[in-house]
């Protein structure tokens, strides 16, 4: 029946309802992004989100290429905020912060937008080989690999471009930075993998099998 009612629209209509789609989880990333201690989570050295689970949603619901757009903007939100409302380390997602001597630059774009739009692209491809195991595990492992290729992405290339300064503003011995680095990845990153496997097992379950899900 989906397959059928896909056949009956006309080009103009599916452009329209991509656009729509999109413009849904763009909403939903802005809204998560802005809305005080939901979106970004300040927990000192770092900010905790759960906005890449709408990302990963629209991965899966619409493909890659709509599933970037909108991770862009998550990239989009993470500069604004570092930006307006920094903390310590936000020079590494910020061009525009200077913290006495630690400043962002070109690696600053490079984190807060790379890993981002990826989020919208990496799950598409992990659930769609998935699915001969069951939409349950293809769903769960999707959810997963998205989290974890923002956290994984982003504190990996904190380390590549801002490896002393992100030490100094951390307190940390600049040999010792990795480590403290992969301490937020265990303490951060994987409860956020393991919560955006379960949201987005239990929520593709349903929108998957809708007729908006553009991109199967």
């Amino acid at each position: 029946m989906k397959n059928e009612k896909r056949k009956n629209s006309s080009p103009a209509s599916d452009k329209t309802l991509g656009m729509v789609q999109v413009a849904v989880f763009t909403a939903l990333v802005v809204i998560l992004a802005f809305t005080p201690m939901i979106g970004y989570i300040p927990l000192g050295f770092t900010r905790a989100t759960i906005i890449h689970i709408p990302v990963i949603i629209a991965s899966l619901m619409l493909g890659p290429k709509k599933g970037a757009a909108v991770g862009f903007v998550f990239g989009l939100t993470s500069l604004i905020n570092n930006t307006f409302n920094p903390t310590a380390t936000s020079f590494v997602f910020s061009p525009f912060i200077q913290l006495g001597e630690m400043h962002g630059g070109i690696g600053s774009l490079i984190i807060c937008f790379i890993p981002r739009i990826l989020i919208g692209v990496v799950p598409y491809y992990v659930y769609r080989p998935m699915r001969r195991w069951g939409q349950t595990a293809a769903l769960a492992t999707a959810g997963v690999s998205g989290a974890l290729t923002n956290t994984l992405l982003v504190m990996n290339l904190i380390f590549l471009f801002f490896k002393d300064s992100y030490a100094a503003a951390n307190s940390v011995a600049t040999e010792a930075v990795y480590g403290f680095i992969l301490t937020i990845i265990g303490i951060n990153g994987i409860p956020e993998a393991i919560i955006a496997g379960i949201i987005i097992t239990l929520v593709g379950r349903i929108l998957l099998n809708t007729k908006y899900a553009i991109g199967q």
